[in-house]
């Protein structure tokens, strides 16, 4: 890992029995429990998680690039986000993900212009880019 980069945030969490475990940050903000995808105990899964961190961000990349091209965002922006956590013989286990994006009441072009953009701009696109297979769709 580079040490010449402008750290501007740590996420520190600490997990312990694993997907049937609990989540807790360091500063209290995070404390919940997990739990495996499609059961039925009380908790989330890391799947749901990576798409509510991964939409937040997004939303924030969508700002950031119609700051830069002078265009407003609508105030009800969202993103739907599914991750598939799926498993094949040859792979083993994998994620795949698609995200649906929501501009209302912006010109098509522009906001599938503005998706672009957020995908090289978020870190978490960054990150999955090339890793898991990303299917994004624009709604206007």
């Amino acid at each position: 890992m580079s040490t010449n980069n402008d750290v501007l945030y740590t996420g520190k969490t600490h997990i312990t029995g694993g997907r049937n475990g609990v989540a807790r940050s360091d500063d209290g903000q995070l404390d919940i429990k997990l739990s495996r995808p499609g059961s039925n105990d009380p908790g989330t899964n890391p799947e749901q998680l990576l798409g509510a961190g991964w939409s937040a961000c997004f939303i924030g990349a969508i700002g950031i690039a119609a700051t830069a091209n002078k265009i407003a965002v609508p105030a009800d922006v969202s993103v739907d986000a599914e991750i598939d956590l799926c498993k094949t013989e040859a792979k083993g286990y994998f994620l795949q993900a698609r995200l649906r994006v929501t501009l209302p009441g912006m010109e098509r072009s522009a906001a599938e212009n503005l998706v672009s953009a957020a995908h090289q701009t978020c870190p978490y696109s960054k990150a999955l880019h090339g890793n898991v297979a990303i299917e994004t769709t624009v709604a206007v």
